[in-house]
């Protein structure tokens, strides 16, 4: 029976090591897990905008390569987006991206088009610039996507700092009152991974009709 408990408390201790070696990542400084009172009824209310044009500056930079674009106008009706960019990087030109979840068509300034059921794919192969198109749609108004698990992370005053998710950090540098009847809207994000950066600054907002 001694041996018994002997190897028990091995196995145990074992296993305790192995979840101290776990690394918990600790709270930015100033920074909060815990939601503001207002966060559910914010982010219901954020939602609902699904019909709604933006225009801006969109910068991309990795270790392949970096570049920035003109956002002329990005389109959302629903969950059908339709990205208009303008650059000069990488001879891009004017090129328009529409798509659905799950799905793009890609149309370069010389008129070729490319359609893909895999947007991140497609959009890294044609351009290069690694966009994490289903998700942003979420992250560019300030809500974390549903695809996936997510961890938000307030300033002390209650407005969102942070989505962690899929491997993104996305930080929300600036925000603006963009649109009467809604909250504020995001005005500058950062999104990192690993060694990538997106930045978009949001210049104007607008809601569209259904």
């Amino acid at each position: 029976m001694s041996l018994i408990r002997l190897l028990a408390a091995a196995a145990l201790a074992v296993i305790l090591g192995a979840c101290t070696s776990i690394p918990v990542e600790p709270l930015p400084e100033g920074m909060t897990d815990q939601p503001p009172a207002e966060w559910a009824a914010r982010s219901a209310r954020l939602a609902q905008l699904d019909h709604w044009e933006l225009s801006g500056k969109l910068a991309v930079r990795q270790p392949s390569d970096s570049g920035t674009a003109i956002i002329n106008h990005w389109i959302q009706n629903g969950e059908a987006y339709d990205l208009a960019l303008s650059s000069s990087f990488l001879g891009m030109g004017s090129t328009t991206l529409r798509g659905v979840p799950g799905f793009i068509e890609l149309t370069l300034a010389n008129g070729e088009t490319y359609r893909s059921s895999e947007p991140e794919a497609l959009v890294a192969a044609a351009t290069g610039w690694q966009l994490p198109l289903d998700d942003l749609v979420w992250w560019i108004r300030g809500l974390p996507s549903p695809a996936s698990d997510y961890r938000l992370l307030f300033e002390e005053q209650g407005r969102l700092a942070m989505i962690r998710q899929a491997g993104w950090e996305i930080r929300y540098d600036r925000w603006q009152p963009f649109l009467a009847d809604y909250p504020e809207l995001p005005a500058r994000i950062t999104a990192l991974k690993e060694d990538k950066r997106v930045r978009v600054v949001i210049s104007d907002w607008q809601k569209q009709a259904p």
